[in-house]
């Protein structure tokens, strides 16, 4: 199963996006099962509770209430849980990426360098750094 996109790349290029996919895998089926649950409870505790307190006050009973804000408070912990997955699978995928390009023996240091400063400085471009990385790598490997 395939996180990161892949569409028309090389040979090369496809087995490291399919290695980092191993490595974010576990983070990515957490961030998916956490987000299926976070929003509907959200949704569905918030209009309840608005419901019984301001359109048919005379129906709320202390417990339904606090049913429905301890369903609310977890779907915005799972909301939370998350945004924490996910800052994970970006620190997870920038060091994969930056012990791969140490390990590169094809290139020079300085090279090396560069990219690893560039995908720390930028990890939003990190994915793109590494491709780039990855084909001046096997251009260096071809001659």
């Amino acid at each position: 199963m395939s996180y990161l996109p892949i569409t028309d790349m090389p040979s090369f290029i496809k087995k490291e996006v399919d290695t980092l996919n191993e490595a974010i895998a576990p983070f990515i089926k957490r961030i998916s099962k956490y987000s299926f649950w976070a929003f509907p409870l959200i949704v569905f505790s918030l209009i309840n509770l608005l419901f019984m307190l301001f359109i048919m006050p005379d129906t709320r009973t202390t417990f339904s209430l606090v049913i429905y804000a301890v369903m609310g408070a977890f779907g915005f912990a799972l909301s939370r849980e998350v945004k924490l997955q996910r800052k994970e699978v970006i620190k997870v995928s920038e060091d994969f990426i930056i012990n791969r390009i140490e390990k590169s023996s094809a290139l020079v240091d300085s090279i090396k360098d560069r990219y690893i400063k560039l995908v720390k400085e930028q990890p939003a471009f990190a994915m793109n750094y590494f491709i780039r990385f990855l084909e001046e790598e096997n251009r260096e490997i071809s001659h």
